[in-house]
């Protein structure tokens, strides 16, 4: 699926970039960061500043009970961003004095974008402004490009605007399951019901198999999703749940609805497995347990079949992404999305509201 994008202009030497990142990501003293995205997003700062251009980013940062400083990411990324600076504003004189003193392949982090209302009410006050200090406008946040912020939509009413290499390459890569290799085999995890039905939807007939694990799973066994159950539809055999004060494997037909399922068992994951092995195509959406509470077998056994197949595997989800990360398991795979509502939105509808922006 095609969406013509113009790719960045060669001659940008001197020209003031706002780009348009996402480094929401939490930063913990002596575990560094959840930094995929932020590492997925050093291409195009490299290629921006190579060509001697004066990079403005702009991203927001939240926190359940607020939106902090950015000052913490900025701490943090100017480990891997050599000569970054930081301001503690948006707009204004301070700022505008801080760009005007970039010299060509300079970069300066702006403060959080959400300390600002007008950035969620895509204010065209807060765009335009954002939009003066700038030549030119590149988005890089596709995991954010679900929503229509004025980072996102406003500003390409103002600039010049194209599509950074991350943004590119997840709508490249995420697009393949649109028209995939067959078999195809869509995995479906994790515990968000009204995100994850829309895609199985979607997908029901395109995909020649659809799994379904996670707290999602409990919805099929319980039958909150009859209408959905049809036999391309894959549920687990076993579960992980608590019998006698203890966690262990126990078939399907042996739940009660107070059960609590944290995981799948040995017998789903065997199941798994064979039809990951005779997949072309696999797209995985959500751990398939509760690994936040440590229960990692079921995802931890996908993972290794799905390296060990010859499928090639698409992966993406918030914490799809981090646990493939935070457990160094991300080698393999033919491409990790850094998006999480906004992969789940791209593949149901086609588009998003920030590649509709560009497209102007």
């Amino acid at each position: 699926m095609g969406f013509n994008l113009k790719p960045i202009p060669a001659d940008i030497y001197g020209k003031k970039i706002i780009l348009r990142v996402d480094f929401n990501i939490a930063v913990k003293k002596r575990k560094g960061a959840d930094d995929l995205r932020l590492l997925k997003t050093l291409p195009t700062i490299s290629f921006l500043r190579n060509k001697g251009a004066k990079v403005i980013i702009v991203s927001h940062l939240e926190k359940e009970g607020g939106c902090p400083s950015m000052r913490a990411v900025f701490n943090y990324a100017r480990k891997k961003i050599k000569g970054l600076d930081f301001v503690g504003g948006m707009t204004g004189r301070s700022v505008s004095k801080m760009i005007e003193k970039l010299e060509p392949g300079g970069v300066l982090m702006l403060e959080n974008l959400r300390l600002n209302p007008g950035e969620k009410k895509n204010s065209p006050v807060f765009a335009k402004s954002l939009a003066s200090m700038a030549d030119i406008y590149i988005n890089e946040a596709f995991s954010v490009s679900h929503r229509s912020h004025a980072s996102i939509v406003g500003i390409p009413d103002y600039l010049p605007s194209y599509a950074g290499f991350l943004f590119r390459d997840e709508i490249k890569n995420l697009s393949l399951a649109f028209n995939p290799p067959r078999p195809f085999t869509l995995i479906v995890g994790g515990n968000k019901l009204k995100t994850k039905i829309p895609l199985i939807k979607k997908f029901l007939r395109r995909a020649d198999r659809v799994i379904v694990g996670g707290a999602l799973a409990a919805s099929f066994l319980y039958g909150k999703e009859s209408k959905l159950q049809t036999p391309k539809i894959t549920l687990p055999k076993d579960v992980i749940t608590e019998r006698k004060r203890r966690k262990t494997a126990v078939d399907v037909s042996g739940l009660g609805k107070r059960d609590i399922i944290y995981d799948l068992g040995p017998k789903s994951m065997r199941e798994i497995a064979g039809f990951t092995k005779k997949s072309r195509f696999v797209l995985w959406n959500g751990p398939l347990g509760f690994v936040e509470k440590g229960h990692v077998f079921g995802t931890v056994s996908l993972i290794k079949a799905l390296r060990s197949s010859k499928a090639k595997v698409v992966a993406g989800g918030g914490d799809t992404a981090d646990f493939l990360r935070s457990r160094g398991l991300a080698g393999g795979f033919y491409f990790i999305s850094t998006a999480g509502g906004a992969m789940l939105d791209f593949l149901v509808c086609g588009t998003l509201p920030g590649i509709e922006a560009l497209k102007k």
